[in-house]
Order: structure tokens, then sequence, then C-alpha cells
């Protein structure tokens, strides 16, 4: 079975063309993966696909409406849960990206890459309706404290993190265990040919082919590496 994203988003574009290429565009090709882009505006009821308005008591900018995100999740789910009967319908866990979230790291990719389904709400201008969230209940996730015009990055960052996780995307299977972060510490330095490029040498123990002398310096600089630009992982 593949992995399957959905992003609820205003520009379905910006997905697409983002999400269908390099390694993961490979693996939708090969039905690892599928990246489903669902347009908001197509679930509105307004003749003009207008999907926000002024928000109550006052504010800058303009508030997304809460039926046409609750009916594009809807149609979402219904769309999860075809073919199951009544006894095998399943919420698929939905991630709302937003400043309160979770802060999205490595150790939450994992438990993501668990998931069969997810889906991705993206908010844009001041928000969403505080009424479609308290309805859907999604789970909320950061990738940072920052404001940027609109959920897609983040869902596309995620959505990258996450698909490295999953078994098949990586042509190399090590790919994935050997990366910065596994274990909590940033990835060693590393080194292709030539064996000397402009008076600087790869290290000798790499030249070598003693394996074992080669990972103990690999776990050496990857502690070193930590230390010096992410001691806060090191905690």
């Amino acid at each position: 079975m593949p992995m399957n994203f959905y992003v609820m988003t205003l520009f379905p574009d910006m997905i697409n063309s983002c999400m269908n290429e390099s390694i993961i565009g490979r693996a939708v090709e090969k039905g690892i993966l599928s990246i489903n882009a669902v347009n908001i505006r197509d679930f509105t009821l307004d003749k003009h696909r207008k999907v926000d308005d002024y928000p109550y008591g006052g504010g800058a900018g303009m508030l997304m409406a809460a039926d046409p995100v609750v009916r594009t999740w809807e149609h979402i789910v219904e769309e999860v849960n075809k073919g199951n009967d009544k006894d095998s319908q399943k919420k698929p866990k939905t991630i709302y990206l937003t400043p309160w979230g979770r802060k999205f790291d490595q150790n939450a990719a994992k438990e993501l890459a668990k998931e069969e389904d997810l889906i991705f709400i993206c908010g844009h201008y001041e928000g969403i309706d505080e009424r479609a969230l308290e309805i859907i209940q999604p789970d909320f996730y950061t990738i940072g404290d920052y404001v940027l015009t609109g959920g897609e990055l983040p869902a596309m960052v995620m959505m990258d993190t996450v698909s490295r996780l999953v078994p098949g995307v990586l042509n190399n299977v090590d790919s994935a265990v050997y990366e910065s972060f596994n274990d909590n510490l940033l990835e060693h330095p590393q080194y292709t040919r030539p064996e000397e490029y402009r008076g600087l040498k790869v290290p000798e123990v790499l030249l070598s082919g003693h394996h074992a002398n080669v990972e103990k310096w690999k776990k050496e600089k990857s502690v070193e590496r930590t230390r010096k630009y992410r001691p806060d992982l090191l905690k």
C-alpha cells in the first residue's frame, strides 16, 4: 500500500509542481507514494468560489470560512474510506500547520511515517475559522518560529521529510539511517573523488578500507560536528 498524502490548499499547482520532482516524484511514479492536492475552492457553495470573509470583532486581513474547509476535509475522508465497510471506517490523521503547533522534527517524522494516510490543512490569510478546527480536530504542527504566507511550504517540508522514511523511497536503504539527527547527531563530513582538491585531502582513514576504523571516525566526527554547531542536541 502506498503512503497517501492529501493537501487541502487554495494553490494546488504549488504542491503539484514541487512534489512531483526528484526522489519524491520517482516514488510517486513507482506507486510508493501518492500526493493529492485538493483545491478548497472546489468545495465552496459561493458562486464566485470565495472562501474567505472578514473576521468578527475586527482585525487585520481576512479569515478562511469554516464550511469550505470542513467540506473539503469530509470529501477526503470519504475518499480514504471508499470501499471500507461500516466497521472499517477510519479518521485519517490530519495536520493543521500553525505557529502554536508541536515543533516538527525527525522524531515526529518517524511517527508520521507509520501512517497510511495523512491530510494537511494549509491555512491562508489570517487563518481559519476556529469552528472548522473544532469539527475536524487535527493535530497541530509548526516547522519553526516564523510566519509564512500559507501552509503549503510547511506541508511540503513535512511530506518530504516523512517520505524519506517510507520504505522504498530512497534507493539506498541505509541512507535514512545515517543522516543527520539519527541518534540526535548531525551527519559526519563526507567526501568523494578526487582524493585531493585544491590542496585539501580526503582523510586517510576513509581510504584505508578498515571498516571498524571508518565507523569509529564517522561517529567521532558526528559528535564533534554536533557539539560545534548544535550542542543543544547533545542534551
